[in-house]
Protein backbone atom coordinates (compact mmCIF):
# COMPACT_ATOMS: atom_id res chain seq x y z
CA UNK A 1 0.00 0.00 0.00
CA UNK A 2 1.17 3.53 -0.73
CA UNK A 3 0.18 6.66 1.14
CA UNK A 4 1.49 10.22 1.05
CA UNK A 5 5.29 9.96 1.34
CA UNK A 6 5.29 6.28 2.34
CA UNK A 7 5.43 2.97 0.53
CA UNK A 8 5.88 -0.68 1.44
CA UNK A 9 7.65 -3.54 -0.32
CA UNK A 10 9.45 -6.72 0.66
CA UNK A 11 12.87 -5.82 -0.69
CA UNK A 12 14.47 -2.60 -1.89
CA UNK A 13 17.42 -2.87 -4.30
CA UNK A 14 19.60 0.17 -5.02
CA UNK A 15 21.44 0.04 -8.34
CA UNK A 16 20.75 -1.40 -11.77
CA UNK A 17 24.06 -2.97 -12.74
CA UNK A 18 24.62 -6.72 -12.86
CA UNK A 19 24.51 -7.14 -9.07
CA UNK A 20 21.34 -5.12 -8.45
CA UNK A 21 19.40 -6.62 -11.33
CA UNK A 22 20.51 -10.16 -10.44
CA UNK A 23 19.41 -9.65 -6.83
CA UNK A 24 16.04 -8.21 -7.87
CA UNK A 25 15.31 -10.99 -10.37
CA UNK A 26 16.27 -13.72 -7.90
CA UNK A 27 14.23 -12.31 -5.02
CA UNK A 28 11.17 -11.71 -7.22
CA UNK A 29 11.42 -15.25 -8.59
CA UNK A 30 11.15 -16.47 -4.98
CA UNK A 31 7.97 -14.50 -4.40
CA UNK A 32 9.11 -11.16 -2.98
CA UNK A 33 7.67 -7.81 -3.98
CA UNK A 34 10.80 -6.03 -5.17
CA UNK A 35 11.41 -2.36 -5.86
CA UNK A 36 14.62 -1.55 -7.73
CA UNK A 37 15.71 2.07 -7.88
CA UNK A 38 18.44 3.68 -9.98
CA UNK A 39 19.57 7.26 -9.41
CA UNK A 40 20.52 7.73 -13.07
CA UNK A 41 17.89 8.25 -15.74
CA UNK A 42 19.13 5.12 -17.55
CA UNK A 43 19.69 1.52 -16.46
CA UNK A 44 22.73 -0.70 -16.47
CA UNK A 45 25.40 1.11 -14.48
CA UNK A 46 29.00 0.40 -15.43
CA UNK A 47 27.95 -3.13 -16.41
CA UNK A 48 26.38 -1.73 -19.57
CA UNK A 49 29.79 -0.33 -20.60
CA UNK A 50 31.69 -3.52 -19.84
CA UNK A 51 32.98 -6.31 -22.05
CA UNK A 52 30.35 -8.53 -20.45
CA UNK A 53 32.49 -11.57 -19.67
CA UNK A 54 31.59 -13.42 -16.47
CA UNK A 55 34.07 -15.59 -14.56
CA UNK A 56 31.97 -18.55 -13.40
CA UNK A 57 34.07 -21.65 -12.60
CA UNK A 58 32.40 -25.07 -12.88
CA UNK A 59 29.43 -23.59 -14.67
CA UNK A 60 26.88 -25.92 -16.32
CA UNK A 61 27.29 -24.29 -19.76
CA UNK A 62 30.92 -25.42 -19.94
CA UNK A 63 29.99 -28.80 -18.53
CA UNK A 64 27.47 -29.29 -21.33
CA UNK A 65 30.34 -28.69 -23.76
CA UNK A 66 32.54 -31.30 -22.11
CA UNK A 67 34.59 -29.06 -19.79
CA UNK A 68 34.34 -30.70 -16.37
CA UNK A 69 36.48 -29.89 -13.34
CA UNK A 70 36.30 -30.17 -9.59
CA UNK A 71 35.62 -27.01 -7.61
CA UNK A 72 38.89 -27.58 -5.74
CA UNK A 73 40.86 -26.46 -8.81
CA UNK A 74 39.59 -22.86 -9.07
CA UNK A 75 39.79 -22.64 -5.28
CA UNK A 76 43.44 -23.71 -5.40
CA UNK A 77 44.05 -21.11 -8.09
CA UNK A 78 42.43 -18.27 -6.13
CA UNK A 79 44.32 -19.23 -2.99
CA UNK A 80 47.62 -19.14 -4.91
CA UNK A 81 46.90 -15.78 -6.56
CA UNK A 82 45.46 -14.03 -3.52
CA UNK A 83 47.96 -15.21 -0.94
CA UNK A 84 47.43 -13.32 2.32
CA UNK A 85 44.33 -11.61 0.88
CA UNK A 86 42.45 -14.92 0.57
CA UNK A 87 39.06 -14.87 2.33
CA UNK A 88 37.98 -18.51 2.56
CA UNK A 89 34.37 -17.75 3.53
CA UNK A 90 33.74 -15.46 0.56
CA UNK A 91 35.65 -17.60 -1.94
CA UNK A 92 33.86 -20.77 -0.88
CA UNK A 93 30.47 -19.03 -1.01
CA UNK A 94 31.25 -17.70 -4.48
CA UNK A 95 32.47 -21.02 -5.89
CA UNK A 96 29.54 -22.95 -4.42
CA UNK A 97 26.89 -20.56 -5.71
CA UNK A 98 28.29 -19.61 -9.12
CA UNK A 99 27.21 -22.82 -10.91
CA UNK A 100 23.78 -22.49 -9.27
CA UNK A 101 23.59 -18.85 -10.40
CA UNK A 102 24.32 -19.72 -14.03
CA UNK A 103 21.86 -22.62 -13.93
CA UNK A 104 19.13 -20.42 -12.42
CA UNK A 105 19.40 -17.63 -14.96
CA UNK A 106 19.82 -20.01 -17.89
CA UNK A 107 16.73 -22.06 -17.02
CA UNK A 108 14.42 -19.58 -15.28
CA UNK A 109 14.99 -16.22 -16.95
CA UNK A 110 15.70 -14.42 -20.22
CA UNK A 111 19.43 -14.36 -19.40
CA UNK A 112 21.05 -16.97 -21.64
CA UNK A 113 24.77 -17.63 -21.97
CA UNK A 114 27.45 -18.57 -24.48
CA UNK A 115 30.55 -20.37 -23.17
CA UNK A 116 34.12 -19.11 -23.23
CA UNK A 117 35.65 -22.52 -23.86
CA UNK A 118 39.08 -21.25 -24.86
CA UNK A 119 39.57 -18.34 -22.45
CA UNK A 120 42.33 -19.14 -19.93
CA UNK A 121 42.93 -17.59 -16.54
CA UNK A 122 45.52 -14.82 -16.39
CA UNK A 123 48.26 -16.54 -14.40
CA UNK A 124 48.79 -19.85 -16.17
CA UNK A 125 51.85 -20.66 -14.06
CA UNK A 126 49.82 -20.79 -10.84
CA UNK A 127 48.43 -24.10 -9.52
CA UNK A 128 44.81 -24.69 -10.45
CA UNK A 129 44.83 -22.17 -13.33
CA UNK A 130 42.14 -22.90 -15.92
CA UNK A 131 42.77 -23.11 -19.65
CA UNK A 132 39.17 -22.54 -20.72
CA UNK A 133 35.53 -22.99 -19.79
CA UNK A 134 35.43 -20.88 -16.64
CA UNK A 135 33.92 -17.91 -18.46
CA UNK A 136 30.49 -17.25 -19.93
CA UNK A 137 28.94 -14.26 -21.66
CA UNK A 138 25.34 -13.23 -22.28
CA UNK A 139 24.07 -14.25 -25.69
CA UNK A 140 23.51 -11.38 -28.14
CA UNK A 141 20.14 -9.72 -27.65
CA UNK A 142 17.79 -7.88 -29.99
CA UNK A 143 16.99 -4.59 -28.27
CA UNK A 144 13.56 -4.51 -29.87
CA UNK A 145 12.53 -7.27 -27.44
CA UNK A 146 12.65 -4.72 -24.61
CA UNK A 147 9.87 -2.73 -26.22
CA UNK A 148 9.56 0.78 -24.74
CA UNK A 149 12.11 -0.07 -22.03
CA UNK A 150 14.89 0.18 -24.62
CA UNK A 151 14.91 3.96 -24.07
CA UNK A 152 15.98 3.27 -20.47
CA UNK A 153 19.05 1.28 -21.59
CA UNK A 154 22.39 3.02 -21.16
CA UNK A 155 24.07 3.69 -24.52
CA UNK A 156 27.53 2.18 -25.17
CA UNK A 157 30.66 4.26 -24.76
CA UNK A 158 31.76 5.77 -28.08
CA UNK A 159 35.37 4.82 -27.25
CA UNK A 160 34.58 1.09 -26.99
CA UNK A 161 31.99 0.78 -29.75
CA UNK A 162 32.00 1.42 -33.48
CA UNK A 163 29.44 4.07 -34.41
CA UNK A 164 27.50 2.92 -31.34
CA UNK A 165 27.71 -0.78 -32.27
CA UNK A 166 29.15 -3.10 -29.61
CA UNK A 167 31.65 -5.65 -30.90
CA UNK A 168 32.24 -8.82 -28.91
CA UNK A 169 35.66 -10.36 -28.26
CA UNK A 170 36.07 -13.59 -30.24
CA UNK A 171 34.85 -14.32 -33.77
CA UNK A 172 32.89 -11.06 -33.93
CA UNK A 173 35.95 -8.91 -33.18
CA UNK A 174 38.18 -11.07 -35.36
CA UNK A 175 35.91 -10.40 -38.36
CA UNK A 176 36.10 -6.63 -37.84
CA UNK A 177 39.87 -6.79 -37.39
CA UNK A 178 40.38 -8.79 -40.60
CA UNK A 179 37.78 -7.08 -42.79
CA UNK A 180 40.37 -6.09 -45.42
CA UNK A 181 42.03 -9.51 -45.50
CA UNK A 182 39.10 -11.93 -45.70
CA UNK A 183 36.11 -12.08 -48.02
CA UNK A 184 34.16 -13.94 -45.35
CA UNK A 185 34.97 -11.27 -42.76
CA UNK A 186 34.02 -8.50 -45.17
CA UNK A 187 30.64 -10.12 -45.84
CA UNK A 188 30.01 -10.62 -42.12
CA UNK A 189 30.90 -7.02 -41.25
CA UNK A 190 28.81 -5.69 -44.14
CA UNK A 191 25.78 -7.58 -42.82
CA UNK A 192 26.30 -6.35 -39.25
CA UNK A 193 26.88 -2.76 -40.28
CA UNK A 194 23.96 -2.77 -42.74
CA UNK A 195 21.60 -3.85 -39.98
CA UNK A 196 23.17 -1.32 -37.60
CA UNK A 197 22.69 1.57 -40.00
CA UNK A 198 19.04 0.61 -40.44
CA UNK A 199 18.62 0.49 -36.65
CA UNK A 200 20.18 3.94 -36.30
CA UNK A 201 17.78 5.30 -38.90
CA UNK A 202 14.70 3.70 -37.33
CA UNK A 203 15.49 3.71 -33.61
CA UNK A 204 18.32 6.21 -33.17
CA UNK A 205 20.50 3.60 -31.44
CA UNK A 206 22.05 0.15 -31.75
CA UNK A 207 19.64 -2.75 -31.40
CA UNK A 208 22.17 -5.56 -31.89
CA UNK A 209 23.21 -5.72 -28.24
CA UNK A 210 26.32 -7.60 -27.16
CA UNK A 211 28.78 -7.59 -24.27
CA UNK A 212 27.60 -5.76 -21.13
CA UNK A 213 24.71 -4.23 -23.06
CA UNK A 214 23.30 -7.68 -23.81
CA UNK A 215 23.74 -8.74 -20.18
CA UNK A 216 21.88 -5.71 -18.87
CA UNK A 217 19.12 -5.96 -21.47
CA UNK A 218 18.51 -9.63 -20.70
CA UNK A 219 18.42 -8.87 -16.96
CA UNK A 220 15.96 -6.01 -17.50
CA UNK A 221 13.75 -8.34 -19.54
CA UNK A 222 14.00 -10.92 -16.75
CA UNK A 223 13.17 -8.35 -14.08
CA UNK A 224 10.08 -7.20 -15.95
CA UNK A 225 8.99 -10.82 -16.47
CA UNK A 226 9.39 -11.46 -12.73
CA UNK A 227 7.31 -8.43 -11.72
CA UNK A 228 10.13 -6.24 -10.40
CA UNK A 229 9.17 -2.57 -10.26
CA UNK A 230 11.99 -0.44 -11.67
CA UNK A 231 12.29 3.31 -11.12
CA UNK A 232 14.98 5.49 -12.62
CA UNK A 233 15.88 8.93 -11.29
CA UNK A 234 15.52 7.73 -7.67
CA UNK A 235 18.35 7.61 -5.14
CA UNK A 236 18.63 6.42 -1.54
CA UNK A 237 19.30 9.29 0.83
CA UNK A 238 19.30 7.28 4.08
CA UNK A 239 18.56 3.93 5.69
CA UNK A 240 15.66 3.37 8.09
CA UNK A 241 16.53 1.25 11.10
CA UNK A 242 14.43 -0.35 13.83
CA UNK A 243 14.36 -3.29 16.17
CA UNK A 244 14.84 -5.66 13.22
CA UNK A 245 17.86 -3.82 11.84
CA UNK A 246 17.54 -2.10 8.48
CA UNK A 247 13.82 -1.83 7.77
CA UNK A 248 13.77 0.45 4.76
CA UNK A 249 15.16 3.64 3.29
CA UNK A 250 14.38 7.21 2.45
CA UNK A 251 14.65 7.91 -1.25
CA UNK A 252 14.53 11.03 -3.36
CA UNK A 253 13.06 11.27 -6.82
CA UNK A 254 11.48 13.62 -9.33
CA UNK A 255 8.41 14.02 -7.12
CA UNK A 256 10.30 14.64 -3.89
CA UNK A 257 11.10 12.45 -0.90
CA UNK A 258 9.63 9.08 -0.03
CA UNK A 259 10.09 6.58 2.80
CA UNK A 260 10.05 2.93 1.74
CA UNK A 261 9.41 0.34 4.46
CA UNK A 262 10.68 -3.15 3.74
CA UNK A 263 10.01 -6.53 5.35
CA UNK A 264 13.18 -8.21 4.02
CA UNK A 265 15.68 -5.38 3.95
CA UNK A 266 17.81 -3.42 1.50
CA UNK A 267 20.46 -4.53 -1.00
CA UNK A 268 23.15 -1.97 -1.85
CA UNK A 269 24.52 -2.29 -5.39
CA UNK A 270 25.28 1.36 -6.17
CA UNK A 271 28.53 0.87 -8.08
CA UNK A 272 31.33 1.50 -5.57
CA UNK A 273 33.29 4.75 -5.24
CA UNK A 274 35.36 5.43 -8.42
CA UNK A 275 33.83 8.93 -8.61
CA UNK A 276 34.04 9.78 -4.90
CA UNK A 277 37.00 12.23 -4.76
CA UNK A 278 37.58 11.96 -1.01
CA UNK A 279 37.64 8.15 -0.93
CA UNK A 280 39.67 8.00 -4.13
CA UNK A 281 42.24 10.46 -2.76
CA UNK A 282 42.51 8.46 0.45
CA UNK A 283 43.11 5.07 -1.18
CA UNK A 284 44.33 5.36 -4.80
CA UNK A 285 48.01 5.76 -5.68
CA UNK A 286 48.56 8.99 -7.65
CA UNK A 287 44.82 9.81 -7.60
CA UNK A 288 45.27 13.11 -9.44
CA UNK A 289 46.17 11.33 -12.70
CA UNK A 290 43.81 8.36 -12.38
CA UNK A 291 40.87 8.07 -14.81
CA UNK A 292 37.84 5.81 -14.43
CA UNK A 293 35.75 3.87 -16.91
CA UNK A 294 32.86 3.70 -14.43
CA UNK A 295 29.68 5.72 -14.83
CA UNK A 296 29.58 9.14 -13.10
CA UNK A 297 26.80 7.96 -10.77
CA UNK A 298 29.20 5.49 -9.11
CA UNK A 299 30.13 7.96 -6.39
CA UNK A 300 30.20 5.96 -3.16
CA UNK A 301 26.53 6.13 -2.13
CA UNK A 302 26.37 2.50 -1.06
CA UNK A 303 29.46 2.72 1.11
CA UNK A 304 28.28 5.87 2.86
CA UNK A 305 24.91 4.28 3.57
CA UNK A 306 26.48 1.08 4.88
CA UNK A 307 28.86 2.98 7.12
CA UNK A 308 25.98 5.07 8.49
CA UNK A 309 24.58 1.95 10.21
CA UNK A 310 27.88 0.39 11.30
CA UNK A 311 29.36 -1.20 8.19
CA UNK A 312 32.97 -0.74 7.10
CA UNK A 313 35.15 -1.05 4.02
CA UNK A 314 37.19 -4.17 3.40
CA UNK A 315 40.60 -3.70 4.99
CA UNK A 316 42.65 -6.63 3.68
CA UNK A 317 42.76 -6.02 -0.07
CA UNK A 318 45.81 -5.93 -2.31
CA UNK A 319 44.43 -3.05 -4.41
CA UNK A 320 41.47 -0.71 -3.82
CA UNK A 321 40.44 -0.77 -7.48
CA UNK A 322 40.32 -2.85 -10.65
CA UNK A 323 43.12 -1.21 -12.60
CA UNK A 324 43.27 -0.76 -16.37
CA UNK A 325 45.64 1.30 -18.52
CA UNK A 326 43.78 4.01 -20.40
CA UNK A 327 44.48 6.76 -22.90
CA UNK A 328 42.76 10.12 -22.93
CA UNK A 329 40.74 10.67 -26.09
CA UNK A 330 39.83 14.01 -27.65
CA UNK A 331 37.39 13.43 -30.47
CA UNK A 332 37.51 15.57 -33.63
CA UNK A 333 34.34 17.32 -32.39
CA UNK A 334 36.09 18.34 -29.16
CA UNK A 335 34.42 15.83 -26.83
CA UNK A 336 36.69 13.85 -24.49
CA UNK A 337 36.75 10.35 -23.05
CA UNK A 338 39.04 7.49 -22.06
CA UNK A 339 39.93 4.32 -23.93
CA UNK A 340 40.76 1.05 -22.07
CA UNK A 341 43.81 -0.75 -23.45
CA UNK A 342 42.64 -4.32 -23.10
CA UNK A 343 43.44 -5.99 -26.41
CA UNK A 344 46.20 -4.07 -28.17
CA UNK A 345 48.93 -4.55 -25.53
CA UNK A 346 49.21 -8.29 -26.20
CA UNK A 347 49.45 -8.09 -29.97
CA UNK A 348 52.80 -8.82 -31.69
CA UNK A 349 54.83 -5.73 -32.51
CA UNK A 350 53.99 -3.40 -29.61
CA UNK A 351 55.81 -2.49 -26.40
CA UNK A 352 55.13 -0.19 -23.46
CA UNK A 353 57.88 2.17 -22.30
CA UNK A 354 58.48 4.81 -19.67
CA UNK A 355 59.84 8.31 -20.24
CA UNK A 356 63.30 6.74 -20.09
CA UNK A 357 62.43 4.74 -23.20
CA UNK A 358 62.75 1.47 -21.29
CA UNK A 359 60.15 -1.26 -20.90
CA UNK A 360 58.86 -1.88 -17.38
CA UNK A 361 56.55 -4.92 -17.61
CA UNK A 362 55.23 -7.83 -19.63
CA UNK A 363 52.71 -6.00 -21.80
CA UNK A 364 50.82 -9.23 -22.55
CA UNK A 365 49.81 -9.88 -18.95
CA UNK A 366 46.53 -8.59 -17.51
CA UNK A 367 45.49 -4.94 -17.63
CA UNK A 368 45.53 -4.81 -13.82
CA UNK A 369 49.15 -5.99 -13.86
CA UNK A 370 50.19 -3.30 -16.35
CA UNK A 371 49.00 -0.52 -14.05
CA UNK A 372 50.51 -2.14 -10.94
CA UNK A 373 53.85 -2.34 -12.73
CA UNK A 374 53.53 1.28 -13.83
CA UNK A 375 52.90 2.34 -10.25
CA UNK A 376 55.90 0.33 -9.05
CA UNK A 377 58.09 2.01 -11.68
CA UNK A 378 56.98 5.54 -10.76
CA UNK A 379 58.70 7.55 -8.05
CA UNK A 380 56.55 9.67 -5.76
CA UNK A 381 57.40 12.98 -7.44
CA UNK A 382 56.85 11.67 -10.97
CA UNK A 383 53.72 11.26 -13.10
CA UNK A 384 52.69 7.63 -13.74
CA UNK A 385 52.68 7.56 -17.53
CA UNK A 386 53.84 5.28 -20.30
CA UNK A 387 53.73 5.09 -24.07
CA UNK A 388 52.62 2.20 -26.25
CA UNK A 389 55.02 2.03 -29.21
CA UNK A 390 54.39 0.34 -32.56
CA UNK A 391 55.22 0.62 -36.25
CA UNK A 392 53.14 1.21 -39.39
CA UNK A 393 52.56 -2.47 -40.06
CA UNK A 394 51.12 -2.95 -36.57
CA UNK A 395 48.76 0.01 -36.61
CA UNK A 396 47.31 -0.90 -40.00
CA UNK A 397 46.76 -4.54 -38.95
CA UNK A 398 45.56 -4.13 -35.36
CA UNK A 399 45.06 -0.46 -34.67
CA UNK A 400 46.16 1.00 -31.35
CA UNK A 401 43.83 2.39 -28.72
CA UNK A 402 41.00 4.35 -30.32
CA UNK A 403 42.80 4.25 -33.68
CA UNK A 404 41.13 1.53 -35.73
CA UNK A 405 42.96 -0.79 -38.15
CA UNK A 406 42.77 -0.44 -41.92
CA UNK A 407 40.76 0.75 -43.74
CA UNK A 408 39.91 3.36 -41.10
CA UNK A 409 42.03 6.55 -41.37
CA UNK A 410 44.89 7.49 -39.03
CA UNK A 411 45.15 11.18 -39.87
CA UNK A 412 42.25 12.45 -37.66
CA UNK A 413 43.97 11.06 -34.56
CA UNK A 414 47.27 12.62 -35.53
CA UNK A 415 45.51 15.96 -35.83
CA UNK A 416 43.94 15.75 -32.37
CA UNK A 417 47.27 14.78 -30.81
CA UNK A 418 45.97 11.44 -29.53
CA UNK A 419 48.43 9.62 -31.77
CA UNK A 420 52.07 10.68 -32.10
CA UNK A 421 54.28 9.68 -35.02
CA UNK A 422 57.85 9.92 -36.26
CA UNK A 423 59.75 8.86 -39.37
CA UNK A 424 62.36 7.39 -37.05
CA UNK A 425 62.30 6.15 -33.47
CA UNK A 426 64.44 9.14 -32.48
CA UNK A 427 61.93 11.54 -34.02
CA UNK A 428 59.03 9.78 -32.30
CA UNK A 429 60.87 9.97 -28.97
CA UNK A 430 61.41 13.71 -29.41
CA UNK A 431 57.70 14.28 -30.15
CA UNK A 432 56.65 12.33 -27.03
CA UNK A 433 59.33 13.61 -24.66
CA UNK A 434 60.89 10.16 -24.34
CA UNK A 435 64.63 9.53 -24.07
CA UNK A 436 65.65 8.80 -27.67
CA UNK A 437 68.65 6.56 -26.97
CA UNK A 438 66.69 4.61 -24.36
CA UNK A 439 63.88 3.95 -26.86
CA UNK A 440 66.26 2.98 -29.67
CA UNK A 441 68.15 0.58 -27.43
CA UNK A 442 64.91 -0.92 -26.09
CA UNK A 443 63.48 -1.56 -29.56
CA UNK A 444 66.79 -3.06 -30.72
CA UNK A 445 66.88 -5.41 -27.71
CA UNK A 446 63.23 -6.35 -28.21
CA UNK A 447 63.70 -7.05 -31.92
CA UNK A 448 66.78 -9.21 -31.29
CA UNK A 449 64.73 -12.01 -29.78
CA UNK A 450 61.70 -11.84 -32.05
CA UNK A 451 63.01 -14.17 -34.78
CA UNK A 452 63.48 -16.89 -32.17
CA UNK A 453 60.12 -16.10 -30.57
CA UNK A 454 61.74 -15.02 -27.29
CA UNK A 455 61.15 -11.96 -25.15
CA UNK A 456 64.41 -11.91 -23.22
CA UNK A 457 63.31 -9.17 -20.82
CA UNK A 458 59.83 -10.27 -19.71
CA UNK A 459 58.90 -13.58 -21.32
CA UNK A 460 55.89 -12.50 -23.38
CA UNK A 461 53.97 -15.39 -24.90
CA UNK A 462 54.87 -18.00 -22.27
CA UNK A 463 51.36 -18.68 -20.91
CA UNK A 464 48.03 -19.60 -22.56
CA UNK A 465 46.54 -16.23 -21.53
CA UNK A 466 49.29 -14.25 -23.22
CA UNK A 467 49.18 -16.38 -26.36
CA UNK A 468 45.42 -15.88 -26.65
CA UNK A 469 45.95 -12.10 -26.61
CA UNK A 470 48.39 -12.42 -29.50
CA UNK A 471 47.86 -13.33 -33.15
CA UNK A 472 47.80 -17.04 -33.99
CA UNK A 473 48.95 -16.27 -37.54
CA UNK A 474 52.27 -14.97 -36.19
CA UNK A 475 54.87 -17.63 -35.44
CA UNK A 476 56.85 -18.91 -33.61
CA UNK A 477 55.44 -16.68 -30.85
CA UNK A 478 51.99 -15.10 -31.45
CA UNK A 479 52.88 -12.26 -29.06
CA UNK A 480 56.09 -11.11 -30.74
CA UNK A 481 56.86 -9.29 -33.99
CA UNK A 482 59.59 -6.74 -34.81
CA UNK A 483 59.08 -2.99 -34.57
CA UNK A 484 60.89 -1.88 -37.70
CA UNK A 485 58.63 -0.48 -40.44
CA UNK A 486 58.48 3.33 -40.42
CA UNK A 487 56.71 5.53 -39.62
CA UNK A 488 56.51 4.74 -35.91
CA UNK A 489 53.63 5.59 -33.60
CA UNK A 490 52.92 6.10 -29.90
CA UNK A 491 49.92 6.60 -27.62
CA UNK A 492 50.32 7.98 -24.09
CA UNK A 493 48.81 5.67 -21.47
CA UNK A 494 48.03 6.40 -17.81
CA UNK A 495 46.40 4.50 -14.92
CA UNK A 496 42.64 3.95 -14.95
CA UNK A 497 40.09 1.64 -13.43
CA UNK A 498 36.95 -0.31 -14.27
CA UNK A 499 35.64 0.27 -10.76
CA UNK A 500 36.60 -0.26 -7.13
CA UNK A 501 37.37 -3.35 -5.04
CA UNK A 502 37.25 -1.83 -1.53
CA UNK A 503 33.54 -2.13 -0.86
CA UNK A 504 31.72 -2.99 2.35
CA UNK A 505 32.86 -6.10 4.18
CA UNK A 506 30.26 -8.85 3.99
CA UNK A 507 29.82 -12.49 4.94
CA UNK A 508 29.17 -15.36 2.57
CA UNK A 509 25.46 -14.51 2.41
CA UNK A 510 26.34 -10.99 1.20
CA UNK A 511 25.21 -9.46 4.53
CA UNK A 512 27.07 -6.31 5.53
CA UNK A 513 29.21 -6.83 8.64
CA UNK A 514 29.77 -4.42 11.53
CA UNK A 515 33.12 -3.84 13.23
CA UNK A 516 32.63 -6.87 15.46
CA UNK A 517 32.14 -9.11 12.43
CA UNK A 518 28.41 -9.58 13.02
CA UNK A 519 25.93 -9.18 10.16
CA UNK A 520 23.75 -6.07 10.20
CA UNK A 521 20.18 -7.43 9.96
CA UNK A 522 18.37 -6.44 6.80
CA UNK A 523 21.39 -5.00 4.96
CA UNK A 524 23.18 -6.61 2.03
CA UNK A 525 25.84 -5.40 -0.39
CA UNK A 526 26.76 -6.80 -3.79
CA UNK A 527 28.80 -5.82 -6.82
CA UNK A 528 31.40 -3.16 -6.11
CA UNK A 529 29.56 -2.04 -2.98
CA UNK A 530 30.86 -5.33 -1.54
CA UNK A 531 34.55 -5.89 -0.76
CA UNK A 532 36.13 -7.91 -3.55
CA UNK A 533 35.98 -11.68 -3.15
CA UNK A 534 39.19 -11.65 -5.19
CA UNK A 535 41.05 -9.88 -2.39
CA UNK A 536 41.92 -6.92 -4.59
CA UNK A 537 43.57 -9.12 -7.24
CA UNK A 538 42.61 -9.71 -10.89
CA UNK A 539 43.04 -13.45 -11.53
CA UNK A 540 40.93 -13.66 -14.72
CA UNK A 541 38.77 -11.68 -17.09
CA UNK A 542 35.22 -11.38 -15.75
CA UNK A 543 36.14 -11.32 -12.05
CA UNK A 544 34.01 -8.20 -11.54
CA UNK A 545 30.82 -9.42 -13.22
CA UNK A 546 31.11 -13.02 -12.02
CA UNK A 547 30.96 -12.11 -8.32
CA UNK A 548 28.46 -9.30 -9.02
CA UNK A 549 25.95 -11.71 -10.53
CA UNK A 550 26.72 -14.44 -8.01
CA UNK A 551 26.42 -12.32 -4.86
CA UNK A 552 23.41 -10.55 -6.34
CA UNK A 553 21.92 -14.03 -6.69
CA UNK A 554 23.05 -14.99 -3.17
CA UNK A 555 21.66 -11.84 -1.54
CA UNK A 556 18.33 -12.03 -3.35
CA UNK A 557 17.93 -15.68 -2.45
CA UNK A 558 18.88 -15.12 1.19
CA UNK A 559 16.54 -12.14 1.55
CA UNK A 560 13.73 -14.33 0.23
CA UNK A 561 14.52 -17.04 2.78
CA UNK A 562 15.39 -19.49 0.00
CA UNK A 563 19.10 -19.98 0.75
CA UNK A 564 20.16 -23.64 1.03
Amino acid sequence: MRSEGFENCDLLVAGSGAAGLAAAVTAAHHGLKVLLIEKDDVLGGTTAWSGGWIWAPCNPIAKAHGVVEDISEPRRYLEAVQGNNFNAELVDAFLAATPEMVDFFENETALQFDPGLHIPDTYGHQPGAGTGGRSVIAKPFDGRELGPDIVRMRLPLPETSFMGLTIQAGPDLKAFMSVTRSVRSAAYVAKRMGRHLRDLARHGRAMQLRNGSALVARLIRSAKDAGVEIRTGHAISGLVTGENGVEGATISGPDGGLTVRTSRGVILACGGFPNDPARKNASFPFPETHRTLAVPAASGDGLRLGESVGGHQGRTLDSPGAWCPVSEVTWPNGKTGVFPHIIDRGKPGLIGVLKSGRRFCNEGLGYHDYVKALYDATDGDETPESWLICDHRFIRRYGIGIVRPAPMPIRPWLKTGYLSSGKTLSELAQVCGIDAKGLQDTVSEFNSGVAQGVDHAFGRGTTPYMRLQGDAEVQPNPCLAPIERAPFYAVRVIPGNFGTFAGLQTDGHSRVLDDSGAPIPGLYAAGTDMASVMGGHYPAGGINLGPALTFGFISGRHAAGAAP
